[in-house]
């Protein structure tokens, strides 16, 4: 039984390169799409939150917020409650190349395209059960920084 999670890895690292490519036809890096994948629309989030969801350290991804600031597409500001924490929210151009984004991202790659259309249903049906036993819908699966 464990050749189904070995294919689905043999999967997902034979189209490892494909994340990289969709960034750089928007002009970001890996790093720069994950935190705009991070970012929901109209929530302010913490950069210590934002980088633990990304698994490193705060200081480790001013670098990546002063490049998609510089751009218009995040903007920091102080926190209500504490004004010395730091939090993004993303500008209306950052949405805007957020949506484009995650309809580019949302397109599945060649082998999963090459299925039959029932084939895919019932592969979506059984990731989707994979998925709500791996993360109950109490718990989000989308966003580590909730």
């Amino acid at each position: 039984m464990n050749d189904c999670w070995e294919l689905l890895f043999d999967l997902l690292m034979a189209e490892r390169a494909r994340f990289p490519a969709i960034a750089a036809e928007f002009d970001l890096s890996p790093t720069q799409v994950h935190v705009l994948r991070l970012l929901e629309p109209g929530t302010a989030v913490p950069m210590g939150r934002l980088a633990g969801g990304l698994g490193c350290d705060a200081s480790n991804i001013t670098g990546v917020i002063d490049r998609l600031e510089a751009r218009g597409l995040v903007q920091r500001q102080a926190a209500e409650r504490d004004r010395r924490v730091k939090v993004l929210v993303v500008t209306e151009r950052g949405l805007d190349l957020r949506r484009r984004l995650l309809v580019r991202m949302a397109e599945p790659p060649e082998p999963i395209r090459r299925l039959s259309p029932a084939d895919q249903r019932a592969l979506a049906r059984i990731l989707r059960r994979a998925l709500t036993q791996a993360h109950p819908p109490s718990t989000p699966r989308t966003s580590p920084i909730s």
